[in-house]
């Protein structure tokens, strides 16, 4: 169930379960029957209810669970956003059944009261205001403990934005499959403890809908990931290449270079100009380090056609010379994690790097971007849209570079040119730290090293990180990263089902 599906997609489930003999009440029914019952799950009726309903469908859903609460013996106060009259379709039937008073929108919440958030689902498409946005003030400041219907009233359902304000849930019942409202800041915050009840849509109008957005799990890429033969050796398991910096900015391509080592790369190697030769290598063991001038002595390097993978950018200081080095680099057929440096210097010419990705399809690339450098190198570009629009910027970029893009954050967003795509919700907060994002690049480059294709490594790349960040904890630092992978990779090797002997 880790498929996303855009409010239009889930709309279409909607519709194809009808067609397929689901009545679009019994749909409804099943829906506010799951918020009830987790309503049941955790409180008991000595505490009131109150269902916030909206006009629509959503309003719907809230009618059916007023009235099973009811039925179950619960306290319930239902306040409805319009006329009840003008209620159409299955929330128009459901509010026939519901035989309980119907008051007005309320202004304040009693103290201890239980709130179901049925106001607006996940289509909403304007902003909140009027009588709805005093309703959500009083629920948010009255500290009750709130079940939204769906997806809390405010937050768009294809986007995670607030919709000029939104209900903070303690938990949200959605309904087939989440949206990536659900996933995408600020939405899963305001989401809560997120839950997908089972409403009698079958799971067969996948089929027709062939939603390309999912979230970011094993089940994704594991069918291609790497796993060691006991025929294998360190040359099948690839070489991946770390361009450094200078003699002050080493540590970045360090972290990299464990990075990929440590995610199973045969052969890791810093490539580093003169100066800093001796401190990377006194700082490595199983690490190779090797001189390499700018660009001609990146080439020289590459004339090794066994590194099969190189990573650009961290540390690697910012101008002409990075610009020339990743053209090289383009021009030789690898496939390349470009990161930090190797991005901002393209910051003003980007359609030279592009272009000339364009003219060297056998070259692949993976971009990996925070939103300060997304915005620096795509902002130029008038077919991709601003950064706040994540999803279908990272999309966007993609598909016009036909290159990975990895837009990284706390719901990291990874697309293919192809048009797929997930969205990772496993990072957790410890992991905001200095050069957490350069062991990352060694990660995925060490994936790709073994074979694994560019965007399923990157999916995996990024799973992996996080899962390494849960593993260390609070106080986490990037040197522990590449450590903590062994207990992740013993956990996911089980799970595989992996022979490893």
């Amino acid at each position: 169930m880790h498929e996303l599906l855009t409010t239009k997609e889930m709309a279409e489930a909607d519709r194809l379960a009808v067609l397929r003999g689901t009545p679009s009440i019994e749909l409804m029914e099943n829906a506010g029957r799951a918020v009830a019952d987790a309503v049941g799950a955790n409180f008991g009726t000595i505490r009131p209810v109150i269902v916030i309903a909206g006009p629509g469908n959503n309003g719907g859903d809230g009618f059916v669970a007023a009235r099973l609460l009811g039925e179950r013996g619960y306290s319930v106060d239902l306040r409805l956003l319009g006329d009840i009259s003008k209620l159409r379709g299955g929330a128009a039937t459901a509010a026939k059944r519901y035989s309980g008073p119907v008051g007005p929108m309320i202004a304040e919440i009693p103290p201890g009261a239980i709130v179901v958030d049925a106001l607006f689902g996940a289509g909403l498409t304007r902003n909140v205001d009027g009588e709805a946005a005093v309703a959500v003030s009083a629920i948010n400041n009255s500290g009750a403990h709130v079940v939204a219907v769906d997806l809390p009233s405010g937050i768009n359902g294809d986007t995670g934005a607030v919709q000029g304000t939104a209900i903070r849930a303690a938990e949200t019942v959605t309904f087939f499959r989440k949206k990536p409202g659900h996933v995408l800041l600020p939405g899963r915050i305001f989401c809560g403890m997120t839950t997908i009840a089972d409403i009698g849509i079958p799971s067969s109008v996948l089929q027709d809908i062939r939603p390309r957005l999912a979230l970011n799990q094993p089940s994704r890429w594991a069918h291609l990931f790497p796993v060691p033969r006991v025929e294998g050796h360190k040359y099948s398991r690839g070489h991946t290449l770390v361009v450094s910096g200078g003699l002050s900015s080493t540590g970045a391509a360090r972290l990299s270079a464990r990075g990929a080592l440590r995610a199973g790369a045969g052969l890791v190697t810093i490539a580093s100009p003169r100066d800093a030769l001796a401190v990377n290598a006194a700082s490595n063991l199983a690490v190779m380090v090797r001189e390499a001038e700018g660009a001609e002595g990146l080439l020289s390097l590459l004339s090794d056609r066994r590194i099969n993978t190189v990573i650009l950018g961290p540390g690697g200081g910012i101008g002409p010379q990075m610009r020339a080095t990743v053209m090289a680099a383009v021009r030789q057929d690898r496939t390349m994690i470009l990161d930090a440096d190797a991005l901002t210097s393209f910051g003003e010419k980007p359609n030279e790097l592009f272009t000339e990705l364009k003219n060297h399809p056998e070259s692949t690339a993976i971009l990996t971007p925070h939103e300060g450098e997304f915005s620096r190198i795509f902002s130029r570009m008038s077919k991709i849209p601003s950064v706040k629009q994540k999803l279908e910027a990272t999309q966007a970029a993609s598909h016009e570079t036909g290159s990975v893009i990895l837009l990284k954050g706390a719901d990291s967003i990874i697309f293919s040119p192809d048009g797929r795509g997930v969205i990772s919700e496993n990072a957790p907060p410890y992991l905001a730290t200095a050069g957490a994002g350069d062991v990352l690049a060694g990660i995925i480059a060490g994936l790709c090293a073994q074979g694994m294709p560019a965007f399923e490594a990157t999916a995996a790349g990024v799973w992996l990180h996080g899962e390494a960040a849960s593993e260390v904890g609070p106080g986490l630092i990037a040197e522990d990263l590449p450590e903590a992978l062994r207990p992740v990779y013993r956990r996911l090797y089980a799970e595989l089902g992996a022979v490893l002997s």
